[in-house]
């Protein structure tokens, strides 16, 4: 059998242009599809034998409209999905939590009631929950992957969720598809790997076969998904939602976190190598920030629009797989966000919080996006299926802070204890029951939906490489050869050579250039055609704010820089390099060969923060080498001291050194340029160690 073909039940399958022939004919045009020909196929069909005329699309009330409850395919297939794994969660299992509060600075009054985003001052108590998606919770804490981003606000008015990501789009336009990405990407289920990672076929192949994943495709390929720092990372509500005031009226808002640190990532070899010499890197650095006082700290921002608005922008805001660039609507910051205190205990707080989209308050409200539809059922039924009972709310951790009450009773694991015999609604025995606030409870907005239901998909939502091509173009030279040598490498570890050919004949319907690294990456003999696109792709104006290096902040607040020191080394070069990265913002950590330290030149024990073995130059930001000569020779011998020295320049790291560190970095054959500076010169030093050396990349690695 050829690579290209696989046996899959009854017979053989390949891959063929054309829609799905169980694809609603109405749908087409929002998510064009590969037939699957050759062989005779069971019908799919729905746990009790129904057959299914459509498996891509959610039943709405109208193209645009609301995802309807009446549909049980959809519930029944995200209600299976939700139930595939106990207790640990399917998705975002991996995960850090944190304590703290959130201040709003700029009151939303005009466009919502929601108390929380309108007092100007009140500091509302939040759980910040921050993980990876694909692997489970043993997994480490570096893989190329999504970092969920989901903040609890415990206001006045009960409790909000804000669920998202770090990356404002998503893989899929309906939530009818979930189970089938996460299945795709998760652990093959013939062999049980590979464990939070992307690449492999079975991923891969989906993504051929899903061109509206292709926006995602770009960010994830992007550096943004090897962040450096739980704490330099942008979080995302990634839907439209609805404000709603108090005359009813509604505004369409984006949310966005902006971390006070910016933005920086690490790149890939250097990935590699964290997550061996530490798999809690992430982890290990929030709990350190936050012990040391620096606590991590992000701006809340709002794209606010109408309906008007949005009907003149050039896709589709309720489609997932897009954005809003900040150049059509603004960034709005109206508050900031400050995790403070780490959870007392991981299990009780970190793995028992539990979020959900549907948690809302008074003046936050939704909108058709049929992704978001999805999860309001999703994660609900997610948390019955983890926690064991419907009265998980009752978990400390998940408890509102305002006062709550009403008349659900019983379940297991009930911790109340409600008195008299009334347990209903409406009642006319008791004075002091629960009931409803006709004025100041949750109302939805009132809008008006009309059309045919039916399993379709909007035509506006048929756009699936526009907005993939404006990420791309919007990258420095730098990130676009990350992205392409991301998705070589990515692709080399596919055995199938038609679906490595189909994601290349994508990648020419967002940017030719592209395609052709990846082509030439992949030492394919001759270059795919691109697949009929269902829609024009459009030409978007760059978008600055989609980079990263560009982003960056002239700064050492919140980065690490290591001193590598031994037996005779200068304690006042030492002291004058720790002031100066001090002094910058950096935290400093002392490595020496052995965990006892280092006897200085003067005779003095210094004492180290970590022995050179375990703790190798990837783990900081910057590094400075302050050795005697006798030391330097000592250590060319020792492997992890060439490999400290050679990773830090091959990271495009700042390197600073003495006399004694040159002649280490001359045994390790190191080359010399700007980022790499004498100690007599900390500002120099500081100043490299702000950023990476990015033209030292082209001397170091071949990229794509």
């Amino acid at each position: 059998m050829s690579k290209n073909e696989t046996t899959s039940g009854s017979g053989r399958r390949k891959r063929e242009a054309g829609p799905s022939p169980h694809q609603d004919p109405q749908s087409a045009a929002g998510g064009e599809l590969h037939q699957i020909a050759g062989g005779e196929h069971a019908a799919l069909t729905t746990n009790q034998g129904v057959p299914l005329s459509d498996n891509q699309n959610s039943l709405r009330a109208n193209p645009r409209g609301p995802t309807l409850l009446e549909d049980f395919i959809l519930r029944e297939k995200i209600t299976h999905f939700d139930h595939e794994r106990i207790p640990e969660r399917i998705v975002h299992a991996r995960a850090t939590g944190a304590h703290g509060f959130f201040e709003l600075t700029e009151s939303l009054e005009a466009y919502t009631r929601a108390r929380v985003l309108t007092e100007v001052g009140e500091k509302t108590p939040v759980f910040t929950r921050i993980s990876t998606v694909a692997g489970g919770a043993g997994s480490v804490d570096t893989p190329r992957d999504v970092r969920g981003f989901a903040v609890k606000f415990y206001t006045k008015e009960g409790n909000w969720d804000l669920v998202g990501n770090n990356i404002p789009v998503f893989f899929i336009q309906d939530a009818i598809k979930f189970p089938d990405l996460i299945h795709a990407v998760k652990m093959e289920p013939d062999r049980g790997f590979p464990q939070a990672a992307s690449a492999h076929d079975t991923f891969w192949d989906f993504i051929s076969l899903t061109p509206e994943s292709m926006h995602m495709v770009m960010w994830v390929m992007s550096d943004r998904t090897l962040p450096r720092s739980l704490r330099m990372i942008e979080g995302f509500g990634v839907h439209s939602f609805r404000l709603v005031n108090d005359a009813g009226e509604s505004t369409f808002v984006k949310f966005h976190w902006r971390p006070k640190l910016g933005l920086q990532s690490t790149i890939w070899d250097e990935t590699v190598k964290i997550a061996g010499a530490d798999p809690d890197f992430h982890r290990r650095d929030m709990f350190e920030a936050i012990a040391a006082g620096a606590f991590p700290e992000w701006d809340l921002a709002v794209q606010l629009f109408t309906e008007e608005e949005a009907d003149g922008f050039p896709f589709d805001h309720l489609d997932a797989t897009k954005l809003i660039p900040e150049e059509l609507v603004p960034l709005k910051i109206i508050g900031r966000m400050v995790l403070d205190r780490w959870p007392n205990n991981f299990f009780a707080e970190t793995e028992q919080v539990a979020y959900c989209p549907s948690h809302v308050v008074p003046g936050i409200d939704f909108s058709n996006d049929p992704l978001l539809q999805g999860r309001l059922l999703s994660y609900h039924d997610t948390q019955l299926s983890r926690l064991g009972t419907p009265n998980f709310h009752q978990i400390p951790i998940n408890a509102p802070k305002c006062p709550f009450g009403n008349q659900q009773r019983d379940g297991q694991m009930q911790m109340e204890q409600p008195v008299g015999r009334i347990a209903y609604e409406p009642n006319s025995l008791s004075e002091d029951s629960p009931r409803e606030s006709p004025a100041g409870g949750f109302r939805s907005a009132a809008v008006a939906e009309t059309g045919e239901k039916g399993r379709v998909r909007a035509e506006s939502f048929a756009d699936h490489y526009s907005q993939a091509r404006q990420f791309y173009v919007s990258q420095t030279a730098h990130e676009q050869a990350h992205i392409a040598s991301a998705l070589v490498f990515e692709l080399s570890r596919v055995e199938h050579l038609h679906v490595r050919e189909a994601i290349v004949g994508h990648l020419r319907n967002i940017d030719e250039d592209l395609a052709q690294r990846v082509g030439a990456g992949l030492a394919l003999g001759k270059m795919p055609k691109a697949p009929a696109a269902a829609a024009p792709v459009q030409d978007m104006a760059p978008s600055p704010a989609l980079q990263i290096i560009g982003k960056m902040k002239d700064t050492l607040t919140g980065r690490a820089v290591g001193i590598l020191i031994a037996d005779g080394s200068d304690g006042a070069v030492i002291e004058k390099v720790r002031k100066a990265a001090t002094d910058a913002g950096a935290a400093v950590k002392i490595v020496a060969p052995k965990v006892g330290g280092a006897n200085l030149a003067d005779g003095s024990l210094m004492a180290a923060d970590g022995q050179l073995a375990g703790t190798p130059s990837v783990l900081f930001d910057a590094v400075a080498l302050i050795l005697s000569a006798e030391a330097a020779k000592t250590l060319s011998t020792e492997g992890a001291a060439i490999d400290f020295v050679r990773d830090a320049f091959g990271h495009l790291k700042a390197i600073a050194a003495d006399k004694g560190g040159q002649a280490l970095l001359e045994i390790a054959h190191v080359g010399q340029d700007a980022g790499v500076v004498g100690t007599s010169d900390e500002d120099a030093f500081i100043a490299a160690a702000k950023t990476r050396q990015w033209d030292r990349e082209k001397s170091v690695r071949t990229l794509a």
